[in-house]
């Protein structure tokens, strides 16, 4: 059973409604690949089978299996280095000294797969920050998909994973090897806080986060979302916060409700001076 028109136009509105997400009605090809797996696990000889079973209640598990199957997870350790680079050399020296009385952290990694940046900031943190470990830190890490936060949670990369972006000299000091697997520390486990979050509706409840990571997600979302997305993280943004966005996210988007900053190699994004600040009540909307 393949295919059908109708069931690229079901899975394409399926992807628009729950996470804003742009799909092309001419990438059948698309769906067909990243939905054979889940075909296969739900027991279903193919994607056309899976769909059509999806369409019998549309709002239900299954469906939302669907969206979480065809949303894009890619991710390494230290993705694109800069912006690593950025927040070591700059960011944090400055928040460590803005925030000396408090001693309160707070970052937020969006749309953060399975964990490998989240747990990059908290590896670069533990081993050029050891005096932060005392404050009251905290990382928060979302994604849309239960899934790949339960995996997140578990800490564990293959080979192929810590071989992406991560030092060796950082595998050896902070992993151990658990069959053919390597797992992460579990002093620097603990930093990072998972928890299931939909960019596009409101958020759960949050601190004002000094540091925002919300990277390689915008560009695949419909211009509209991608809006009240950015209104969103400027209202979770404390005052003196930094938002970083993919390499290729620097949209005029952003500028309605951010003023862009060159920080060491990184362009970064900080609240607009020019207009009020947002109303932060922990609940964004």
């Amino acid at each position: 059973m393949g295919i059908s028109d109708d069931d690229v136009t079901f899975v394409v509105k399926l992807l628009r409604e729950v996470a804003a997400f742009s799909l092309d009605s001419g990438k059948s090809y698309l769906i067909e690949a990243r939905l054979s797996a889940l075909a296969h696990e739900e027991g279903l000889s193919d994607p056309g089978r899976l769909i059509h079973a999806a369409k019998r209640a549309p709002a239900g598990p299954l469906a939302r299996r669907i969206v979480e199957a065809m949303l894009t997870h890619e991710t390494a350790f230290f993705r694109d280095l800069h912006p690593f680079e950025t927040l070591r050399q700059q960011i944090v020296p400055e928040l460590r000294q803005l925030r000396s009385t408090s001693r309160r952290l707070n970052i937020l990694c969006a749309a953060c797969s399975s964990g490998q940046e989240p747990y990059s900031i908290a590896l670069l943190l533990r081993e050029h920050f050891p005096d932060l470990m005392t404050w009251d830190l905290r990382i928060i890490a979302g994604d849309l998909s239960q899934a790949i936060i339960d995996r997140a949670k578990t800490a564990r990369f293959t080979q192929l994973e810590v071989s992406r972006g991560l030092p060796a000299t950082m595998l050896v000091k902070y992993f151990r090897r658990i069959g053919v697997e390597w797992e992460l520390r579990e002093d620097v486990r603990r930093l990072v806080q998972f928890q299931t979050m939909n960019l596009t509706t409101t958020w759960p409840y949050f601190p004002q986060f000094d540091v925002i990571f919300m990277r390689n997600v915008l560009i695949y979302l419909e211009e509209a979302a991608r809006r009240r997305i950015l209104a969103r993280a400027r209202q979770a943004l404390a005052p003196e916060g930094t938002l970083f966005l993919g390499s290729n996210e620097y949209m005029s988007d952003a500028n309605e409700e951010f003023e862009r900053v060159f920080i060491g190699k990184t362009t970064c994004f900080r609240q607009r001076v020019d207009l009020p600040p947002p109303r932060h009540t922990g609940r964004i909307r």
